[in-house]
């Protein structure tokens, strides 16, 4: 008997679909309708995602890459991030359309229905993240991608940094998924001056020149 089962990001974001698609029991959007330049805060809860943990984790290599030597860095390919927590601990995301295999040691424990995923792009994501976040996500000293822990709108979070520039700005943060609601309000509050609007996938792939 074969069973459809239904999954549910813990993000909800108002705005008209304009193109939908259903993947591993996710209900996604792709694109939404009469979107400007953005800023955009965009879903990403439906990605693949395992917390890594081993003693020897230069001997990891997910989808045969390795994982960053040092806390703070990350690896990007065109399908996958690799973050470096700390010295036994890295976060893997999957980004390809179709569904990972997932790897089967006992270094991987699948995160992705645990957790909330959320990107923020565009132009002033960076001041934005000024009034919800005390860490210097735009410090000089550090170059993108990095990856740092800290609160952001009062939540703990991993904070990815993969684009710093002023039009193509790009944070994705991961949060437990019991925060999805005060994380995701917590942003469109202070992103209204701006006019922050809800985005899909699509933009996402194309801001990451996907």
């Amino acid at each position: 008997m074969t069973v459809n089962l239904e999954r549910r990001s813990p993000v909800t974001l108002k705005g008209r679909p304009a193109k939908t698609e259903i993947r591993d029991g996710w209900r996604i959007v792709s694109r939404y309708s009469g979107n400007a330049q953005g800023p955009h805060i965009i879903d990403l809860s439906h990605f693949s995602r395992w917390d890594i943990q081993d003693d020897a984790l230069e001997q990891v290599e997910p989808y045969g890459s390795k994982i960053p030597a040092k806390p703070g860095q990350i690896f990007m390919d065109i399908n996958l991030l690799i973050g470096r927590l700390n010295r036994t601990q890295a976060i893997a995301w999957h980004f390809a359309p179709e569904k990972p295999v997932f790897p089967q040691t006992k270094a991987f424990t699948d995160i992705t229905d645990a957790a909330v995923a959320i990107a923020l792009t565009g132009p002033w994501v960076f001041d934005l993240a000024e009034k919800l976040c005390a860490l210097d996500l735009s410090e000089p000293d550090k170059n993108p991608p990095f990856l740092v822990q800290g609160p952001f709108s009062h939540v703990p979070c991993h904070i990815w940094v993969l684009h710093h520039e002023d039009s193509r700005g790009c944070i994705a943060l991961t949060c437990s998924r019991g925060y999805a609601g005060d994380m995701v309000n917590g942003v469109l509050e202070a992103g209204a001056q701006w006019g922050i609007l809800p985005e899909g996938e699509d933009r996402f792939r194309s801001w990451m020149g996907w």
